[in-house]
């Protein structure tokens, strides 16, 4: 049986990584494989992508330059780690995919949304997560809690207060636009709250077993 592929999305300081964590030693604890990766990344070439894309000056890429080596880092990703896992059925957790894509240098960088499409299309054709859990906060609590982990910032969380309330915005519009795939959980509530948010929407949406 084909397993599922989960990704997470949200702004920065959103929970992302405390909540993927809480969902893999879940999963396992059900008998199943799990592999849980990152975006841009997931694949040594991928990583390196990761290193140019997240370090250095804001206006180090326009952002169009920016969603083509995300997907040069994604095909890779999907070629040689998503896709061959979940042939095998292994459930795939991945902290970013394409939805940010979108978000990022779509809506907050500015790229039009039918250049981001045609270019999904292009590289990846109609694959998509099964499910895409939204983390969504106030982006000024969300970069406080980056501030507050002690960790460098990277050049995305660089950018300013309007950009990040862009990006907020337009990860709730993808949600919006696509119902049947994406669910929004507050990430302003407690750690707890929002692992029992996503068990019940991976129970509805894609295997009551779990």
């Amino acid at each position: 049986m084909r397993g599922r592929f989960i990704s997470l999305e949200g702004g920065e300081g959103a929970g992302k990584t405390t909540l993927i964590q809480r969902l893999q030693c879940h999963l396992q604890g059900k008998g199943l494989e799990v592999i849980v990766t990152r975006e841009p990344g997931g694949t040594p070439g991928a990583e390196m992508l990761r290193e140019i894309l997240l370090t250095g000056a804001t206006d180090r890429w326009s952002a169009m330059a920016e969603a083509l080596l995300m997907y040069a880092a994604r095909v890779d990703h999907v070629e040689r780690v998503i896709e061959p896992a979940l042939a095998r059925g292994a459930w795939v957790l991945s902290d970013r995919f394409a939805d940010s894509t979108t978000a990022y240098q779509g809506c907050a960088g500015g790229v039009p949304p039918e250049r981001i499409e045609a270019l999904h299309r292009a590289a990846l054709g109609e694959f998509q997560p099964d499910l895409t859990l939204i983390l969504d906060l106030d982006p000024l609590v969300g970069l406080r809690r980056t501030v507050e982990r002690g960790e460098d910032p990277t050049r995305f969380e660089l950018h300013d207060t309007d950009f990040h309330a862009r990006l907020r915005q337009a990860f709730l519009d993808i949600a919006s636009a696509h119902p049947e795939r994406c669910a929004v959980l507050s990430a302003a509530k407690s750690p707890d709250e929002v692992f029992a948010g996503a068990l019940e929407q991976i129970h509805a949406r894609l295997d009551q077993a779990v």
